[in-house]
């Protein structure tokens, strides 16, 4: 799996979307491994389909159902993934379940959508897609 940092992640996500789409290939799908409720509320990049690691109430991660799930939006195992979450740790286990079910080409974003807790305990102070500018939407 591929570490990248937020504004890696978007680079190559602009790059590797116009280079497929001119070869006449999906884009790369970019994947929000949070809960509906985190993606919706919290904010989201645009584009990104919430596929959970896990969902409420259970909070009990499913790796055959999520990779099921991703499979089924990809239409490919081969088709490039990139998974975001609140902090780039659940994305850890979501992208070594992928590679697992045979996923070739998977990557994540360090630090995910909100950064890691600053001393005060809060996010997208120190790092994160939100907190590097990056284009998000909420609800």
């Amino acid at each position: 799996m591929k570490n990248l940092t937020p504004q890696q992640a978007w680079a190559w996500l602009q790059a590797e979307r116009e280079q497929r789409v001119a070869r006449g290939e999906e884009p790369p799908l970019f994947v929000d491994v949070r809960m509906e409720i985190e993606s919706l509320y919290v904010g989201r990049p645009p584009g990104v389909e919430n596929i959970p690691w896990y969902e409420y109430p259970d909070l009990t991660p499913d790796p055959l159902r999520f990779a099921a799930a991703v499979e089924q939006e990809a239409g490919d195992k081969d088709r490039p993934i990139l998974l975001i979450c609140r902090s780039g740790k659940r994305t850890l286990d979501a992208g070594k379940a992928l590679e697992s079910a045979g996923f070739s080409d998977v990557s994540h974003v360090v630090h995910g959508f909100e950064g890691e807790l600053n001393e005060d305990f809060k996010r997208s102070s120190i790092n994160g897609w939100r907190h590097d500018g990056l284009p998000w939407e909420q609800m």
